[in-house]
């Protein structure tokens, strides 16, 4: 199973919003340093996402749209205890508490955390589709959570949190379906980021700024006449030659060979001069 290059990179830009906003949920509860990174983004089975999980971690289910259907977010069980530990104010010490289920206070503050990361992923993906993602429960082994049909396409997204010293391995699981249909609507919409567009308007900008500081010859001229070799080889000074050019017309303004405006003769000084009379619509 393949995604499209354009579609995996709408993907990509989504989970790393998501992911970012994860973490600033970890450093706002647990207050300590938490960076992310999304390492993986995928389309596989069902069955290929959840033999990639331990045999024991928490998963959590949640009902997305469209179809109300159920999607997971995973992480280890060790490090959800530590979290907790944070968030009830002891130090967080890695391996300090057994690996085991979570009690049901437990369950209350992760699941107060898990809905405002769920917002997130709302959010996050808001550009693609109206997830709407609500929490459902958490359980422990993925094996037996029957969230899809075995052979059923899912969009993977696995990721590394750093939270102080301790790297945790995390995923995401999205039902493929109503997320392809939603980008093959949409496959109009613009792929960069806020930086990227930014960016481009600053280029954009500058170009045109230098464009305008940049000198030109700028020539005022008769209308041009077709004539044979012979008649250019055979001048002589004395020659007359007929332009062809009305005494009432005005003299073209050129820019290389663009006619820009007209412009009437005339002096300036004891110079000659030319004043414009139009100016030709770009």
């Amino acid at each position: 199973m393949t995604l499209p290059r354009e579609h995996a990179r709408m993907l990509e830009m989504a989970f790393g919003t998501f992911s970012r906003h994860w973490a600033n949920q970890l450093v706002a509860r647990l207050r300590v340093s938490v960076t992310a990174t999304v390492t993986e983004v995928k389309m596989c089975s069902y069955d290929e996402y959840v033999a990639s999980l331990p045999t024991t971690t928490a998963v959590v289910l949640c009902t997305v749209d469209p179809g109300r259907r159920t999607a997971l977010v995973q992480f280890p069980l060790d490090a959800a205890l530590v979290w907790i530990d944070h968030m009830l104010g002891g130090p967080g010490t890695p391996g300090a508490v057994p690996e085991r289920e979570l009690t049901e206070i437990e369950q209350l503050l992760m699941a107060e955390l898990l809905r405002r990361v769920l917002g997130d992923l709302n959010y996050s993906f808001a550009g693609i589709t109206a997830l709407d993602a609500v929490f459902r429960q958490i359980q422990y082994t993925p094996q037996f959570v029957q969230a899809a049909e075995a052979s059923t396409p899912v969009i993977a997204a696995h990721f590394e949190l750093r939270v102080d010293d301790q790297i945790v391995p995390v995923s995401v699981m999205l039902p493929a379906e109503g997320l392809i249909a939603a980008m093959r609507d949409g496959d109009h919409v613009d792929l960069r980021t806020a930086e990227e567009v930014a960016e481009e308007k600053a280029q954009r900008r500058r170009l045109e700024e230098a464009v305008q500081q940049v000198p030109v010859d700028v020539a005022v001229r008769f209308g041009p006449i077709t004539v044979h070799p012979r008649q250019v080889v055979a001048l002589r000074p004395g020659d007359v030659l007929p332009l062809h050019h009305p005494a009432t017309r005005p003299l073209d303004v050129v820019v290389g060979d663009r006619v820009l405006a007209q412009a009437a003769p005339g002096a300036q000084g004891s110079r000659l001069a030319g004043m414009v009379v139009h100016v030709k619509e770009n």
